[in-house]
């Protein structure tokens, strides 16, 4: 793969995840806001850049959260996911926006956010 936007390496790795958030609309909304430009916590940025995570989107359909994970090409998902778990703040993050999530508070990152299988690519 090769991304286009410069400042980052032609070759990289992609994750596409998913997750499901409570049925409610307020909640919802407040989870929409906590991801808000400046709203997310500076120690889960850094330690998500530490990890090896180059950019990260998340878009929300109805309840369904769709997330776009690029990482550097040697990036390995599993030993990724156990080192972010361990990150500064990283838990006590996990546990404020599992509220919202339909989820436990006491899931990891890992756990709540299930790897999807790319099916088709035009390219």
């Amino acid at each position: 793969m090769e991304y286009i936007e410069s400042g980052y390496p032609a070759h990289f790795k992609r994750y596409c995840k998913t997750l499901t958030l409570q049925d409610d609309s307020a909640l919802i909304e407040q989870y929409k806001q906590a991801h808000g430009p400046s709203a997310v916590w500076p120690e889960i940025d850094q330690g998500m850049r530490e990890v090896g995570i180059l950019k990260m989107e998340i878009y929300l359909f109805g309840r369904q959260l769709f997330m776009i994970m690029d990482t550097v090409a040697s990036f390995d998902h599993e030993q990724a996911m156990a080192e972010l778990a361990t990150k500064p703040r990283q838990a006590e993050w996990e546990t404020y926006v599992s509220q919202f999530q339909k989820t436990t508070a006491s899931s990891t990152a890992n756990e709540k956010w299930q790897l999807m299988e790319r099916i088709y690519e035009l390219g």
